[in-house]
């Protein structure tokens, strides 16, 4: 089975892109060739993280990788086979059949009533993401995106899709890439996962309607956190000895409120709380504990380990 990208970094699809590079720069210390030497398996997972991340590492090419693979997954679901060439790896024309109300031959029946066509075929929506900051999601903003799309061939306008005649402009798709820059209007107490869509904003098809464009947003969950399928969670760190024995630990919340946790004897790594009120919007906010890293021993420490290594521990 192959694996994705956001698989191989450890980050759900409507992570942020700021999350993503949290958790690459992460893995990749980890993995890295000088702190694991003579180690293949590390040296092949290094690999896969540095491959992953050009995939959607930055936001333009996560963006073009999102919509290639839910061109790929559609395609597969309605047709069954792969496609060559075209944006994004796909027929131009074989996209655009897909947009249609009914087959290319009732399409074509009715090619001298262009109302009634216009009316059946459509581009496709385009669906991205926006990664907001909490300050962003309270009080609303104004962010300028990055869009790209088809648009209608400014040469032929359109004429030349589904005919045999050429058009040295487009190439006889009836439409051409185009991108520009536009200020998205993200509303005041927006959440993560909230979705704004704008009208006519997606692919424009040369012989109907455009699509929309479907925004996500992203609510960045900041260092030591993480969204899970909309749920937000919090790692908090904590000494192998407070694992064990139990005992008590403090976090700062995203509201920026310190909160003590009992951590109950025998708690282990990924083990869960649930705190009500303390999560991005005064939501639920998900703790899960984690072991603390270490950077270097003392001696008194070393020798209480051996000690303890001594007894099965």
């Amino acid at each position: 089975m192959d694996v994705g990208p956001y698989e191989v970094l450890g980050v759900s699809k409507d992570a942020t892109d700021a999350e993503i590079k949290r958790n690459y720069r992460r893995l990749a210390r980890q993995y890295h060739p000088d702190r694991n030497p003579n180690d293949v398996a590390a040296e092949d997972r290094f690999k896969s993280i540095q491959t992953a991340y050009e995939k959607i590492g930055d936001s333009s090419a996560r963006q073009e990788f999102d919509q290639k693979k839910r061109m790929e997954d559609m395609f597969q679901r309605n047709r069954g086979n792969s496609f060559g060439g075209g944006f994004g790896g796909f027929d131009i024309g074989d996209m655009f059949s897909q947009f249609r109300g009914r087959g290319q031959e009732n399409v074509q029946n009715k090619s001298n009533n262009m109302n009634n066509l216009s009316q059946e075929v459509k581009g496709s929506d385009i669906e991205s993401g926006l990664d907001i900051s909490l300050e962003q999601s309270i009080n609303g903003a104004n962010i300028r995106f990055s869009h790209r799309r088809f648009k209608v061939c400014e040469n032929c306008k359109g004429s030349s899709f589904g005919t045999s005649k050429g058009c040295s402009n487009c190439g006889g798709k009836g439409v051409k890439t185009k991108s520009s820059t536009i200020t998205i209007k993200v509303p005041a107490n927006a959440k993560h996962g909230q979705l704004l869509r704008l009208k006519k904003m997606g692919h424009e098809h040369p012989q109907g309607e455009p699509g929309d464009l479907i925004i996500s947003l992203r609510l960045d969950a900041e260092e030591g956190r993480r969204w899970e399928n909309g749920r937000l969670v919090q790692e908090a760190p904590v000494p192998i000895t407070t694992l064990l024995l139990g005992g008590k630990v403090k976090i700062l919340t995203p509201l920026g409120k310190r909160v003590q946790i009992d951590v109950p004897a025998g708690t282990r790594v990924g083990d869960r709380r649930r705190l009500q009120g303390h999560g991005h919007d005064g939501g639920q906010l998900d703790i899960e504990f984690v072991l603390s890293e270490i950077i270097e021993i003392n001696d008194n420490q070393r020798k209480i380990l051996e000690q303890l290594r001594k007894v099965g521990l």
